[in-house]
């Protein structure tokens, strides 16, 4: 009994002293920022993602399984809406000139969420940022904000072609097993997606920050954060798929 209430006592002031952190910090307001920053990056980030994954699997297939998943977690009229925004913005193939300037353009703001999470992390680390001043300073911010657009590319990509890999054997599996695998499966995508995700916040922990930190916090700090996303992402997806927000609000829905 005695041990059982030394753990609540210290599961408390964890609580507390982490709700103390998180108010000091403004991490609402940060989130907030980052939200709004997400709101005009994300589709320009899409549009990236999708075109490296439509080199190896093609564009359909490609398309049919990235909105598959949106649908997944936000609902149908929330995908919806977001595929016709992925339409309407997408490069011109009719011009050169169009598509190169497009590209820039589309990857300049597809960085500015790493810009963001960099400025962010520092803050909330109290980290200064480094003395660069200037063009070289935007240079660098971008090239590694680009970098971690290849990251998050690479990553979903492997996680697609698991995914996909996996589906197809629980669809052969199933004419030799009950359904119960499919729970299994179930179990598995969640593991490599927590895989996933927890190497990519580690990335971001250790290289955009403007501090030396060591891979073994990186890596602890991004199991917690991971395992705090996937809950988040069903509670919204659930949310967002049951509730009528998006009819209320339309599109800002």
């Amino acid at each position: 009994m005695g041990r059982r209430k030394e753990v609540a006592i210290l599961s408390w002031k964890l609580l507390k002293k982490t709700y103390q952190e998180f108010d000091n910090d403004n991490a609402l307001k940060l989130s907030a920022s980052l939200s709004y920053y997400t709101i005009f990056s994300l589709p320009p980030l899409m549009i990236i993602i999708i075109s490296i994954f439509s080199i190896f699997f093609g564009r359909e297939a490609v398309n049919g399984q990235f909105f598959g998943q949106i649908n997944g977690m936000v609902g149908n009229e929330a995908a919806i809406q977001i595929q016709e925004t992925i339409k309407n913005i997408e490069l011109n193939e009719n011009s050169a000139f169009a598509a190169i300037f497009g590209g820039i353009m589309l990857l300049i703001g597809a960085s500015g969420v790493f810009a963001e999470i960099q400025s962010s992390i520092n803050y909330i680390w109290g980290l200064k940022a480094k003395p660069d001043k200037g063009l070289m300073k935007f240079i660098k911010n971008r090239l590694m904000s680009f970098s971690m657009i290849a990251s998050v590319g690479f990553l979903l990509m492997v996680s697609l072609l698991v995914n996909t890999v996996m589906d197809l054997i629980n669809t052969r599996l199933l004419f030799y097993f009950p359904d119960s695998t499919i729970y299994v499966f179930y179990v598995l995508n969640i593991l490599i997606l927590f895989a996933t995700t927890t190497v990519l916040f580690s990335i971001i922990f250790k290289t955009l920050p403007d501090g030396n930190i060591a891979w073994k916090d990186a890596f602890i700090g991004s199991g917690c954060t991971s395992f705090f996303f996937m809950f988040g992402k069903f509670a919204i997806g659930f949310y967002l798929g049951s509730s009528t927000v998006a009819t209320v609000y339309g599109a800002a829905g």
